[in-house]
């Protein structure tokens, strides 16, 4: 009977203990949650989402285009090939490094007669980038998106 009474004790021990680690474990992750950092992709996330059928509109101008621009990366430069500069009004080139914002760059197009455009990458870390070129032609927005690697 004795030995009855301490194995019900110990069954009643180990549940506390069964309870007591698992609320440790889920104050730990809820811990963890806490501190993780969550970045938005940009600061303005939920106004950029209510614009967005603008960009559905420039999406579909630059799939109308006979010929699209083209990036390639040579000699830590990035060159934008398009036969289209002399019509463009404005444009900018903005380069998306989605694991470090600080590595983000702008560059300004400029109209030209040139079909290749060039800019500098040595200060950008090496690594998966977004290439995002928005220009304006003939009062018509266009806005074309390719991953490029550094």
């Amino acid at each position: 009977m004795l030995k009855e009474n301490n194995m019900k004790m110990n069954f009643g021990t180990w549940i506390v203990v069964a309870f007591v680690v698992f609320a440790v474990f889920i104050g730990t992750l809820v811990m963890v949650c806490v501190r993780q950092d969550i970045d938005l992709v940009s600061k303005d996330y939920y106004q950029q989402e209510l614009l967005y059928q603008d960009q559905i509109y420039r999406l579909n101008n630059t799939a109308a285009l006979a010929s699209k621009p083209e990036f390639t990366i040579v000699n830590d430069r990035i060159q934008v090939a398009f036969g289209q500069w002399n019509d463009m009004e404005a444009g900018e080139l903005k380069l998306f490094c989605p694991s470090n914002p600080r590595m983000d760059r702008n560059f300004q197009l400029a109209r030209t007669g040139e079909r290749i455009q060039s800019f500098e990458l040595e200060s950008l870390q090496k690594g998966m980038y977004r290439a995002k070129l928005l220009w304006k032609m003939d009062g018509k927005e266009f806005y074309l998106e390719e991953v490029i690697y550094i």
